[in-house]
């Protein structure tokens, strides 16, 4: 599962070849989620700070992460996409 992005401790990531709605995971200190591209939690669980923070990434990034689930649905390496910056 290839790592797009990583902030703070968070780790997101994208799989290939994945079913719909479009989507990624993120990883934080044990805690895993899915969320869809515009930042909503589909599954799993994160801390309330950290589930902001994809959140808000995920709304500013989300015309790349479509891309990449593009590249990633035709098994090609997806970009990685720039972190939280303050």
């Amino acid at each position: 599962m290839p790592v797009i992005s990583m902030f703070f401790g968070i780790i997101i990531l994208m799989r290939f070849n994945e079913h719909l709605p479009p989507h990624f995971h993120a990883k934080y200190q044990g805690y895993e989620a899915t969320f869809t591209l515009d930042g909503e939690l589909l599954k799993g669980d994160m801390p309330p700070k950290q589930r902001k923070l994809i959140a808000g990434w995920a709304v500013v990034h989300e015309e790349d992460l479509a891309a990449d689930w593009e590249m990633c649905q035709a098994q090609l390496t997806p970009m990685k996409i720039e972190g939280v910056r303050f």
